[in-house]
């Protein structure tokens, strides 16, 4: 009988899902709608039929926990605190609702950058590394810090928000209700709100012109970039270089052999990577010059959100 966890990732959009075996292989996947259900007891249900129908499809199998990555979640309380990007106001007790489906097993919860961090570390390229970042870039910018071989929580569970860290205190709102903050830069929507800034700077022809910005995507610009459109070239530049600005900020508060970049964004490459590099060098600290890599996620192009939930499973199912 093969062992599994069960590895969720939950979206502003979609949720994912996989079962997961201990080699970091994923047996059976899905998918599910976040957004549309505004009573999280309707989500959860909704959740957990698809579930249902994708562990009804496998093999005779043994689940043994459950991991779930998600936006503000709290790793000690098993909850999701005032996200931004979810329909769920307030605190939504998660991990206490899903015993009700899942009674006898472990269920653990923490941030979504958190568990990539925690899957980059047990299924990609973080392997034997014990200090190390990793970024998420997506809607908005996540970060799971992992310094001596555990990742940092804090003591309110809620430590590693560096998208929420300052660039500019006059700058671009923020769904947290601040101005200025980095993933209002850096992350998929920080990159639409520059590409039409620079669309007003310049009066030059680009695909992305006619494009309204509710329909404007990060994989329309990136792969405009990667097809030579100056505008979403001069986007990807301007992201990297106030990316590589916080990159040295951030190497001083916790000296990481290396620094992982995961998401959609990271697609454009060298785009991205090369303005990214050169600042984060340029403003570095002489005494960490050169010292630390930037490089792109081992679990990029996988499904990695799923791995990373399920690596929180199988890491607290080592230690009991």
């Amino acid at each position: 009988m093969q062992e599994l966890v069960l590895g969720i990732d939950v979206g502003g959009t979609n949720t994912k899902f996989g079962l997961v075996n201990k080699q970091g292989e994923i047996i059976a996947e899905g998918s599910c709608k976040t957004k549309g259900y505004p009573v999280f007891k309707d989500y959860l249900s909704h959740l957990m039929l698809n579930v249902e129908e994708a562990r009804a499809k496998l093999p005779e199998h043994k689940l043994m926990g459950v991991g779930v990555g998600a936006p503000n979640g709290n790793y000690y309380r098993g909850t999701i605190e005032e996200a931004t990007n979810l329909e769920w106001k307030g605190t939504v007790y998660f991990t206490e609702q899903l015993k009700d489906y899942f009674a006898d097993m472990p269920i653990i919860l923490t941030n979504d950058a958190n568990a990539a961090a925690i899957g980059e570390m047990t299924f990609g390229s973080a392997k034997g590394m014990k200090d190390f970042i990793v970024f998420t870039l997506g809607t908005g910018l996540g970060s799971g810090i992992v310094a001596n071989g555990e990742v940092i929580y804090g003591a309110d569970g809620f430590a590693g928000e560096i998208g929420h860290t300052l660039v500019n205190v006059f700058g671009r709102t923020c769904g947290c209700g601040r101005k200025g903050c980095l993933e209002t830069y850096v992350s998929a929507t920080g990159i639409k709100r520059t590409v039409y800034k620079l669309l007003a700077d310049y009066m030059c022809d680009s695909e992305l012109r006619g494009v309204s910005f509710n329909d404007l995507s990060g994989h329309m610009i990136t792969e405009a970039a990667l097809r030579g459109d100056f505008i979403a070239q001069q986007a990807f530049e301007y992201t990297g270089r106030v990316f590589g600005m916080k990159l040295a900020d951030t190497v001083v508060h916790f000296s990481p052999e290396a620094i992982f970049l995961f998401g959609g964004l990271v697609n454009a490459g060298d785009h991205l990577l090369k303005p990214a590099k050169y600042h984060m060098e340029d403003n570095m600290l002489r005494n960490f010059k050169g010292k630390v890599k930037l490089l792109v996620s081992g679990l990029q192009n996988k499904n990695a959100a799923v791995l990373g939930a399920s690596s929180l499973a199988w890491k607290e199912l080592a230690k009991n």
